[in-house]
């Protein structure tokens, strides 16, 4: 197989492409504001005085209850100092990864975002492959010091059943291990918003979470990343944070408070009807070809597509596909620990205008075609 880019940098090249391509990279919403957002826009001149006016502390506790109330977290360790914001998930996963001791043993979902398994290795971990199948039936590995999981899946859109989480987190607690979750596509699944934390706590289970706010609002990467962790964990990772960052902005930190409001009253249902939306346009587009959506039952903003053995694979359609102007994500690195695994599958953003998702599911249908 040819080597192919990790995923970050397809994205890079998508976002930077000085000919205007069409971007269906990245999972980040990539679109034009509500009227609701927009009115929190128009907000944020008297956002940032606030932000000038009142204690960090007092605005990020009151920040983070707010986005974790919105998406069903009320046990989240909210105003213990156990949530510290990031300016981004992908800086919170690093920090993890440099707390965590060089050689720890880390079990990581299988396929999931390539830069997970990326950090971990580059800071010393040693990975294991868990596959979905092996969440699915709850068969939990005993040699690591790690069970990590996406919650929902990224590229899957897989959602982790709370009577799966509670297993892990029981098995976890008797073998001495740490459960991280990362949750970055949470605020887009009704069902993978039952209360995490009330389980992991139950369980008496050391855990490290991420949350984002990156997935959902179109904010220009003026995001929040958090990552929240249990005791065992604070003064390693307290340290590892030091090292990296002062703070986030508080000023953005009041804009997630405010879009988390919004989120809560409407938003979601709006943001979820034109991924929807977006998701039958790519079916019927690409069904016009014999091709199929790999997750047709997925509720994330991205969606998989197969491609049949006999026909061009992912990295042959990507590169076609660039060179007509539109970027999608061929999903090899997804795949980390065998990307051929993923050579029969293509990636495509949902949370983009749907005109532009048309014209761009339209141009991979037809460049399969030809290629075929």
């Amino acid at each position: 197989m040819m080597k192919i880019d990790n995923l970050t940098k397809m994205e890079v090249a998508a976002l930077t492409d000085i000919n205007g391509g069409l971007n269906l990279t990245d999972g980040h919403a990539r679109l034009a504001l509500s009227n609701e957002q927009a009115e929190v826009i128009e907000q944020f001149p008297t956002l940032f005085h606030e932000a000038s006016r009142r204690r960090f502390a007092d605005i990020e506790t009151e920040a983070h209850r707010v986005f974790f109330d919105t998406i069903g977290q009320h046990t989240a360790p909210v105003g213990t100092g156990r949530i510290l914001s990031c300016y981004s998930s992908t800086l919170a996963t690093d920090i993890v990864a440099r707390a965590l001791p060089v050689g720890t043993k880390v079990a990581l979902l299988h396929p999931t975002f390539d830069n997970i398994a990326d950090l971990f290795r580059t800071r010393g971990l040693s990975l294991t492959a868990l596959s979905e199948a092996d969440l699915m039936e709850q068969r939990w590995p005993s040699a690591v010091d790690v069970i990590a999981i996406t919650h929902p899946n990224n590229p899957t859109g897989l959602v982790t059943p709370p009577d799966h989480l509670r297993s892990l987190a029981e098995h976890a607690a008797r073998a001495g291990q740490t459960v991280i979750v990362d949750a970055a596509f949470r605020g887009q699944v009704r069902s993978a918003q039952y209360d995490t934390y009330a389980i992991l706590d139950a369980a008496g289970v050391d855990w490290i979470t991420f949350e984002d706010t990156g997935k959902l609002w179109p904010m220009h990467e003026m995001k929040i990343g958090m990552l929240v962790f249990s005791e065992r964990h604070a003064a390693a990772i307290e340290a590892a944070f030091a090292e990296s960052l002062l703070s986030a902005s508080p000023a953005v930190l009041l804009l997630v408070r405010e879009l988390a409001r919004d989120w809560a009253a409407g938003g979601f249902e709006s943001a979820r009807a034109l991924v929807e939306r977006n998701r039958r346009i790519v079916s019927d587009e690409i069904g016009r070809v014999g091709l199929e959506l790999a997750d047709p039952k997925s509720e994330i903003s991205v969606a998989r597509i197969q491609l049949p053995a006999g026909g061009p694979d992912s990295a042959k359609l990507y590169r076609e596909m660039v060179g007509r102007g539109v970027h999608v994500l061929p999903c090899p690195p997804f795949h980390w620990a065998n990307p051929e695994e993923g050579l029969r599958l293509i990636r495509v953003s949902l949370a983009r205008p749907s005109d532009a998702v048309e014209a761009a599911a339209r141009t991979l249908a037809s460049t399969f075609a030809e290629l075929a």
